[in-house]
């Protein structure tokens, strides 16, 4: 069922244009004008190659692959999910770096391992089975030069007949990556945003709900983080840099601030957008392209933007912070949304100053810039390309936001993209769906289910607790749930069982029992 990935039937090759023509093959590779393509084997993967003195975009690599039609599919995400993973028939639309297939009982794996050279995705047809690795640089052709690049390198694994697709999208998680950072600590905390959404609030809040998450833990010896979220800064809910202070006359002291929350007992954390600035006084060091909001866009290829980028951190670490969460670089670099990205990820007809570098090189060195000047604290990435990121941020995002005010986007957003990015975790990094939220807004005995689960699953388990929601029961869930995620969850681990028949599944299995919850 699995194809022979160093014999693909098409390779084709888009330079100046985006629709791709094919190269010509042999037994030494492929090649069309100034471009060749060679297919290497090793240790059961096959590593992509490509070389060109002029324009590149894209590649698209075709096999046979007939499925039976009563197979079922699924594949991940470019950055984070949106409620939409689920188990679809063949043919399927695109699915960005690696995929499962399912027929009968018997269940393969199939992706590019982390960090490539290109954005990849397959696409799974009647009869075939296609790869396309973008290698443009913004939405132009890249200039590699007279480097080689390595666009990807493609792995699979198989089940055997009656093996769970459960454990084989673990397994193939981690054969995609090989040098996933060690948990060092279970990730558990509290923020505000759910319920102030960066508005009307001041240090002495912060404190407060640090403060709150700590009497929740109740002595454990593992301390909760108290994290500073958007709105500490001028320029909105959600503001671009620069990093250097907060809001005059609220957020002055951030040193202080730092050691206020470690003093009531938690480990202080801190939000910023590392790829904007609210506040530009130098133009140059902005990317052309589409700027559909008023934070503008970093060009992540110019060294002193990344010089930048390595001073924040370091500023944000020097105040005492020992968690980084940095947001919103996949939609500052692209101006898309996931969903939105498709196989072209942004618009077409620009480019970063650096041609050189393809999207995906680039998000990598901006990535890495932020582990090697974040100096051993723990970094969290939200709207990461978490494929790219893997292995250079200690946990990310995997959702997009749950809801302080709408119970039905949290089980939308959070239970998807729990059960179906689970089997990343402690393989690329470990997983946040996203906060659990405690409002006059929503639920609570919605609420607490999807903090039960999110407990037990050991995954990273953060609050946004309104001081208006309390109550003893409130606190009593919350007291449990967060011990249960500081001890690191349930001993085994959980796992969706109806996954195979629905996005938002409501059996699990956890501690050797099978689980109900009522969405």
């Amino acid at each position: 069922m699995v194809p022979a990935f160093e014999q693909p039937v098409d390779v084709l090759i888009a330079t100046d244009r985006w629709e791709p023509s094919p190269m010509s093959g042999s037994s030494a590779g492929f090649s069309t004008g100034s471009a060749r393509v060679d297919l290497d084997q090793q240790d059961g993967a096959v590593t992509v190659r490509l070389r060109s003195s002029g324009e590149v975009s894209r590649l698209v690599l075709r096999w046979p692959f007939p499925l039976p039609p009563d197979s079922l599919v699924l594949g991940d995400a470019w950055e984070r999910t949106y409620g939409d993973q689920a188990w679809r028939p063949v043919p399927t639309g695109i699915l960005p770096w690696y995929f499962l297939a399912r027929t009968g009982d018997v269940t393969i794996g199939v992706g590019v391992k982390v960090r490539p050279g290109a954005f990849c995705a397959w696409e799974v047809g009647d009869g075939d089975l296609t790869l396309h690795l973008n290698v443009r640089n913004g939405g132009a052709p890249v200039l590699l030069g007279d480097r080689e690049l390595a666009a990807a390198t493609i792995v699979q694994v198989s089940g055997e007949p009656g093996e769970s697709p459960w454990l084989v999208h673990q397994r193939l998680c981690a054969a995609l990556c090989d040098d996933p950072i060690p948990a060092r600590r279970p990730l558990v905390g509290a923020n505000n945003w759910y319920y102030a959404y960066g508005k009307d609030f001041g240090p002495e809040n912060v404190i407060a709900d640090a403060r709150t998450v700590v009497e929740l833990a109740d002595g454990h010896p593992v301390r909760p983080y108290g994290v500073v979220d958007a709105g500490w800064t001028d320029g909105g809910g959600a503001p671009g840099g620069p990093w250097t202070h907060g809001i005059p006359g609220l957020f002055d002291d951030l040193p202080g601030l730092a050691a206020a929350i470690r003093e009531v007992g938690a480990e202080p954390g801190i939000w910023f957008r590392p790829a904007a600035l609210t506040t530009v006084e130098d133009p140059a060091l902005l990317r052309p392209g589409p700027r559909p909001v008023s934070e503008q866009p970093l060009d992540l290829s110019r060294p002193e933007v990344i010089d930048l980028v390595r001073a924040d951190v370091a500023r944000l670490v020097d105040w005492g912070f020992t968690f980084l969460k940095h947001d919103f670089s996949t939609f500052d670099t692209f101006a898309r949304w996931g969903p939105g990205m498709s196989l072209d990820l942004t618009d077409a007809g620009w480019s970063f100053a650096d041609r050189s570098l393809t999207n995906a090189e680039l998000l990598v060195r901006f990535y890495t810039a932020i582990r090697e000047a974040s100096a051993g604290a723990t970094v969290l990435g939200c709207n990461v390309v978490g494929h790219l990121a893997a292995g250079l941020v200690d946990a990310q995002r995997t959702g997009d936001d749950t809801s302080g005010r709408d119970w039905a986007r949290t089980r939308e957003m959070g239970v998807n993209t729990l059960a179906f990015r689970l089997a990343q975790h402690d393989h690329f990094f470990t997983v946040d769906a996203d906060c659990v939220p405690a409002t006059p807004q929503t639920p609570w005995e919605k609420n607490r289910q999807f903090l039960d689960l999110v407990a037990r699953s050991g995954t990273a388990l953060f609050v946004s607790v309104d001081p208006r929601s309390r109550t003893e029961q409130v606190d009593r869930d919350l007291s449990a749930a967060i011990r249960l995620a500081l001890d690191g969850g349930s001993p085994g681990g959980i796992e969706p069982l109806d996954w195979l028949e629905t996005s938002h599944p409501r059996h699990w299995r956890a501690d050797q029992a099978d689980v109900e919850y009522h969405w």
